[in-house]
């Protein structure tokens, strides 16, 4: 009987040797080949903590004062702050490529072609019009002992045709017949300016590694926003991610939304709600409201829950090519920026949208935003506060699951609840330029209610008769 054990023992050590061995040569191949194994239904690193209930403010540097530069900044910081800012994103701080350079149409004046700011020309200076080294961790230090964390906007994919990469490495870029050719987008727009990195390259990546750690640990960066992050394989951001969280815990803020099953669980917390955007610009132009309960099921089923979006009515790219707020959404503009807060996802401001941006601001040259415009500063203050004081509204799996309510006007209406722990939130949207009254359909949403933005006290039930104006919109709040 002895013996039988001994057998069967030295078996199930044969089998176990056997499959150890089989996983150690999968992982040694995986590594040669630059493949990674992970398992994609778990986060492979910790968030830091203050970005479970953040807001984003994006800063356009070289619009945000006349001067343009960093210093001209610092006057500012404290009001960025008692907008209730979590976390300011810089735009590109790099030089600009000359070569195939881009200028706003029409423009005749060489002092007013910046160029694009995503076409850099070196990733480890500085734009020299906008300061220097020591101007730029000025600033960092002034936005950090105001309580606040700041993002560098980082260029992944591409750097300008005459960059310092391009002189020394050419090597490092997609050629064709010995020609380096330009960015494709992901919708097939060839961009002439900007120059595509071989990402297949093994030097290259290295040093895109080391670029990113340098403003990390040099400057204090506290993440990066990464552009076009779509195109970058996984396997760059997993070991992107482990690099910098060496050097201190980071926010990685990624633009995709395709991607984001795979990039999440291995380094982004959040990335574009591009497609929540273009159906709220829809429904803005009379589409019916259920396409945003559509897509915000859509977004569950293809991203997961690992991570979550950015909503937004404004950012660099829909200011310059699209319009302003009011351009896009009209007098629903306060309606669609309060569901950018209220819905799954991390709300961004754009600088200017505190005081009513009404122009388009220039993307290739130099233009300023019009500080006297009518002043928004307490409403968004008090938007702050409802994302950090309500733990039903916070970010990814730090707040609640929205879930969708229906009411007796769905294509004008958008209704949905959102509950963590004994925080609980009902939320009616109505996106439509014509009033209505609804009731809400079922039973989860019963209970006593405190109206955020009234102050007034509600017991809603499925009698209740909501009389909505045209954008109305009501954020009920409990616990």
């Amino acid at each position: 009987m002895l013996i039988n054990y001994i057998l069967l023992a030295l078996v199930f050590l044969l089998v176990a040797a056997l499959y150890l061995r089989k996983k150690r040569t999968q992982t040694s191949d995986a590594t040669a080949t630059g493949e990674q194994i992970f398992d994609f239904n778990r986060l492979h690193y910790t968030s830091p903590e203050w970005v479970r209930n953040a807001v984003l403010y994006q800063l356009n540097i070289r619009q945000f004062t006349p001067e343009g530069n960093f210093e001209a900044i610092l006057p500012h910081i404290r009001k960025i702050k008692a907008l209730g800012i979590d976390i300011v994103w810089l735009m590109p701080i790099f030089p600009i490529a000359e070569k195939e350079k881009k200028c706003d149409e029409g423009e005749t004046n060489p002092e007013n072609c910046w160029g694009s700011p995503y076409a850099a020309s070196d990733f480890e200076t500085i734009h020299p019009k906008y300061g220097n080294a020591q101007d730029l961790k000025n600033l960092i230090a002034a936005i950090h002992s105001n309580d606040m964390k700041v993002i560098l906007d980082f260029i992944p994919n591409h750097t300008g045709f005459d960059s310092k990469w391009m002189h020394e490495h050419p090597e490092w870029f997609v050629q064709k017949n010995g020609v380096v050719q330009p960015v494709t987008s992901n919708e097939g727009e060839v961009w002439a300016d900007i120059a595509q990195l071989d990402l297949t390259n093994t030097e290259m990546r290295e040093a895109w590694m080391r670029v990113h750690e340098y403003w990390v640990r040099d400057f204090d960066f506290d993440g990066i926003r990464e552009d076009c992050s779509w195109a970058i394989p996984t396997d760059y951001w997993a070991e992107l991610r482990v690099r910098l969280d060496k050097i201190k815990p980071v926010f990685m803020l990624g633009e995709d939304e395709i991607h984001g099953k795979e990039q999440f669980p291995v380094c982004f917390e959040c990335n574009y709600g591009w497609g929540t955007h273009h159906f709220i610009k829809q429904i803005a132009k009379g589409k019916s409201a259920t396409l945003l309960n559509m897509h915000t099921e859509d977004i569950k089923n293809r991203l997961g829950t690992l991570g979550w979006q950015m909503n937004f009515t404004q950012n660099h790219d829909e200011n310059t090519w699209h319009g302003s707020e009011k351009d896009l959404f009209g007098e629903g503009a306060d309606c669609f920026t309060t569901l950018c807060f209220a819905i799954e996802g991390m709300p961004l401001i754009y600088n200017g949208q505190e005081v009513s941006l009404t122009k388009r601001l220039s993307f290739f040259g130099k233009d300023e935003i019009d500080w006297t415009g009518t002043s928004r500063r307490d409403w968004f203050k008090s938007l702050c506060d409802l994302k950090h004081n309500t733990p039903a509204l916070w970010n990814g799996l730090y707040g609640g699951e929205l879930v969708g309510i229906n009411n007796t006007d769905n294509d004008k209406v958008y209704s949905f609840r959102r509950a963590k722990g004994d925080s609980q939130v009902v939320c009616i949207f109505n996106l439509s330029n014509k009033p209505t009254k609804i009731n809400l359909i079922g039973e989860s949403f019963k209970g006593n209610y405190t109206e955020y933005f009234s102050k007034t006290q509600q017991v809603i039930d499925d009698k209740c008769v909501f009389d909505l104006k045209a954008y109305d919109y009501k954020v009920f709040v409990k616990g």
